[in-house]
């Protein structure tokens, strides 16, 4: 009989996973819809050159953070104990958001 046998203590999760994922899903409407009020600004005074190509990099940009996001949001639903953010999906993600930003005050001025 071993003295150190402790049973280890199961671990509940409770609502974190859900809360997570659904903060995953807000954060991705809420660049789809930042991209495409940024589109609209973009093409509201007729298309320009440089207006297309913001266009085209707010486009880009919004499809790999919906890329990122939709990845995690399976990671999650996946098991009870999902993994950690892998380092370089999150600074892709911190990445894409401040690119999007960028582009909105681009458009802005």
């Amino acid at each position: 009989m071993s003295a150190s046998a402790t049973p280890e203590p199961v671990r509940d999760p409770g609502l974190q996973p859900e809360r997570t994922r659904l903060a995953w899903r807000r954060t991705t409407l809420s660049g789809t819809v930042a991209a495409v009020l940024a589109m609209k600004t973009a093409l509201h005074g007729g298309i320009s050159v440089a207006g297309g190509l913001v266009c085209a990099l707010c486009c880009g940009l919004w499809l790999g953070f919906l890329a990122l996001a939709h990845r995690r949001i399976r990671a999650l639903a996946s098991s009870p104990r999902p993994a950690a953010l892998a380092p370089r999906h999150a600074t892709a993600t911190v990445l894409i958001t401040v690119a999007l930003a960028a582009c909105g005050a681009a458009l802005l001025f």
